[in-house]
C-alpha cells in the first residue's frame, strides 16, 4: 500500500485526480490485504510516464494502447490506467474502441461487477455510485447495470461470475445469473486460454463448489470456445463431460452422494494445489459412461474401471483446454491411480511402490506425487464415503512412507555410482539391467543398500564375466 500511496501522491502533485480502483477496494473493504492494486487516473499514458519518470520509476507501456501502464516500484507492479469508456462490437472480449477523456463515473461504469466498479481517494473516500458496498454486505454479485450488457460486452465476464462465487462464497444475484444463461453464445468467440485461466482459478479458490454449482447450472460446462492454431480457429468444448455428473446415483452402501456432489466435495477437500483439484474434478468422469456402468448383484450401480477411463477422458479433456504438460501428466496419473490401494502390508506396499515408481524419473518427483495421492484418496473417501475408514488409509501412508525412505526405487540411490559399474564391468545397456537387479534385490530383502555389500555383489558379477 505505501508505494500505491507514493504514486497517488507523485501524479497528485503534478494536478492529477487519481484512486485506487477494482479488486484492491472490495477487498480492503473486507479487510483483507489485496494481492494487487490498480489505480485510476485522469493523465494520459504519456503524463503518467513523465510522473514516474520524475520519481525515478520505471514503467511498462505495453497496455498504452487501453490507456494502462505499469509502474514498477522494487519488486512490484502497478496498473495506473488513465479514465476510459469503451464500445464494443462483435469481439466476445475485446472492446472495439476505447475513448479517454472521461471522468472516473463513466470509467467506474464499464466495470464488470458491483463489488468491483468502486473507487478509493487517497485519504480512503469511497466513490460507490452502483451499490457495491451494499452488495458486498449482501454477498452478492451484481453486474453494474443492465446484466446482458455487460456480458454482451465480454463474455468472459460469466465466468468471471463463478470464479467470484467460488472465490468470496457469494450468491449471483437473480437477474445476473439468468442473463449468464440467456449469453452462452458470446462464449464462442473466447479464446481457451482464458477459458481455462478463469477455470483454473475458480478451481484454486476458498469455495470451488459453490463456483463449479454457476458454471453448471447457467450451462457454461457445456458451452464451446476457440483454440487458433497455425492460423487456423477451431471450436473447443469447455468442460460438457461434467454434466452427466449431476443426479448420476452411486451406490448406497458406499456413497451418500450422487457424484455430481462428491465430485465437488472431493474438490473442496483436496488442498488448494492445481494438480490436486484437476485430479478432484475429473477422477469420476468416466462413472456412468456406457461400457463403465453396471448394476451388481444387488442391483446397485458400479463402475468399474472407471480410472482407467476416467485417465485417457482426463487427457482428452486437458489437452484440449492446454493446461500445462506438466500438470496434466501428473492430472492423468492420479486419476489413473485414485481407486485402488493396497493393503497395510509392508510386502503389499512395497509391491505397489514398485511398480508406481515406474511412471517416475526421480524419488522427488516419486514422493510429492505419491503425497498427492493420499492427499487425492483422503478428500476423496471424506466425500461422501459411508466408511471412509481414514485410519487404514493413514496406515498404508505411514508404512508407505516409511519404505520411500529405507528402500531405494531409483538407480541414483544406489551406493554406487554408474561410473564405477561400468569400470568394472563394462559400460553400455549391461549398466542399467545390473542397477535394475541391485534394485531387486533390496527391495526383496536380499542386500542392503550399503557400499560394502553392493561393491560385493558388483565384484561377483565381474568374477562372472571374466569366468563365464
Amino acid at each position: 500500500m505505501q508505494a500505491a500511496g507514493e504514486i497517488m501522491q507523485a501524479l497528485a502533485a503534478a494536478g492529477h485526480a487519481v484512486y485506487i480502483v477494482g479488486g484492491a477496494v472490495r477487498d480492503i473493504l473486507r479487510g483483507v490485504e489485496p494481492a494487487d492494486i490498480d489505480l485510476a487516473t485522469n493523465a494520459v499514458p504519456a503524463e503518467i510516464v513523465a510522473v514516474a519518470m520524475s520519481q525515478g520509476w520505471q514503467t511498462v507501456t505495453v497496455g498504452a494502447a487501453f490507456g494502462v501502464v505499469v509502474v514498477v516500484i522494487g519488486e512490484r507492479n502497478y496498473e495506473v490506467a488513465t479514465f476510459r469508456c469503451e464500445r464494443y462490437g462483435t469481439d466476445s472480449h475485446r472492446p472495439e474502441s476505447v475513448a479517454f477523456g472521461v471522468g472516473l463515473a463513466e470509467d467506474l461504469a464499464r466495470r464488470d461487477f458491483t463489488i468491483n466498479a468502486m473507487a478509493m481517494s487517497a485519504d480512503g473516500r469511497v466513490v460507490d455510485l452502483f451499490g457495491g458496498r451494499q452488495d458486498l454486505a449482501g454477498r452478492l454479485i451484481r453486474t453494474v447495470g443492465n446484466p446482458h450488457d455487460r456480458f454482451a460486452e465480454d463474455g468472459l465476464r460469466m465466468f468471471r461470475a463463478a470464479r467470484f462465487a467460488a472465490r468470496l462464497g457469494f450468491a449471483i444475484e437473480t437477474a445476473t445469473m439468468a442473463a449468464i444463461s440467456t449469453n452462452l453464445g458470446r462464449v464462442n468467440g473466447l479464446s481457451v486460454e482464458r477459458v481455462r485461466c478463469e477455470i483454473e482459478k475458480t478451481l484454486l479458490a476458498e469455495f470451488p463448489a459453490q463456483g463449479f454449482e454457476v458454471l453448471q447450472t447457467t450451462g457454461l460446462l457445456g458451452t464451446t470456445c476457440q483454440a487458433k492454431e497455425q492460423g487456423k480457429i477451431y471450436s473447443v468444448p469447455v468442460l460438457p463431460e461434467l454434466e452427466h455428473l449431476r443426479g448420476l446415483p452411486q451406490n448406497r452402501q458406499y456413497h451418500l452422494y450422487d457424484a455430481w456432489r462428491h465430485t465437488l466435495e472431493t474438490v473442496a477437500l483436496t488442498p488448494p494445489e492445481l494438480h490436486l483439484r484437476w485430479s478432484a474434478l475429473l477422477h469420476d468422469i468416466a462413472k456412468g459412461w456406457p461400457g463403465v456402468r453396471t448394476l451388481n448383484r444387488a442391483g446397485q450401480p458400479s463402475d468399474p474401471g472407471h480410472d482407467q477411463a476416467g485417465a485417457l477422458a482426463a487427457l482428452t479433456i486437458l489437452s484440449r483446454l492446454r493446461v500445462e504438460r506438466r500438470i496434466m501428466d501428473r492430472v492423468v496419473w492420479l486419476v489413473r491411480q485414485h481407486l485402488v490401494l493396497p493393503v497395510a502390508e509392508r510386502k503389499a506396499v512395497l509391491k505397489w511402490l514398485k511398480r508406481l515408481a515406474g511412471d517416475f524419473k526421480s524419488n522427488s518427483q516419486f514422493t510429492v506425487a505419491l503425497a498427492q495421492l493420499f492427499s487425492l484418496h483422503q478428500a476423496d473417501r471424506l466425500a461422501g464415503h459411508t466408511q471412509p475408514d481414514i485410519n487404514g488409509l493413514e496406515n498404508i501412508r505411514k508404512l508407505a512412507g516409511r519404505l520411500v525412505q529405507e528402500v531405494p526405487f531409483f538407480p541414483v540411490q544406489l551406493r554406487l555410482s554408474g561410473q564405477e559399474i561400468a569400470a568394472a564391468i563394462g559400460g553400455g545397456p549391461g549398466v542399467g539391467c545390473f542397477q535394475r537387479n541391485l534394485l531387486e534385490r533390496i527391495q526383496a530383502g536380499q542386500l542392503s543398500n550399503t557400499r560394502n555389500e553392493l561393491v560385493a555383489a558388483l565384484d561377483a558379477r565381474a568374477r562372472r564375466i571374466r569366468n563365464p
